[in-house]
């Protein structure tokens, strides 16, 4: 006989802080992901100067963005699932 306590639990509805967390996660890999982008095309746009080793570039690099901006994004995501939600009714 298989032992059937190995399988996953199915859970088809989440919770609000379920949610919350999992738009907060997509904020977070959304920001990421713009900064290594801009950081990409900073970091090829920039060249050294043989003479004093600076780095020489006409685009600036990106500030990296902190808690504020994934939480700003989180709460347009979550605004958003809300709108959804509300507008089906």
């Amino acid at each position: 006989m298989s032992d059937y306590s190995k399988f996953p639990e199915v859970k088809f509805n989440k919770n609000g802080y379920e949610i919350r967390t999992d738009i907060l996660d997509m904020a977070k890999g959304l920001i990421s992901e713009e900064y290594h982008s801009k950081f990409r095309g900073w970091e090829m746009s920039a060249t050294k100067d043989s003479a004093t080793g600076q780095i020489i570039t006409k685009v600036g690099m990106p500030e990296f963005p902190g808690l504020d901006k994934v939480l700003e994004t989180a709460e347009k995501m979550y605004a958003f699932v809300n709108a959804g939600a509300t507008s089906k009714k």
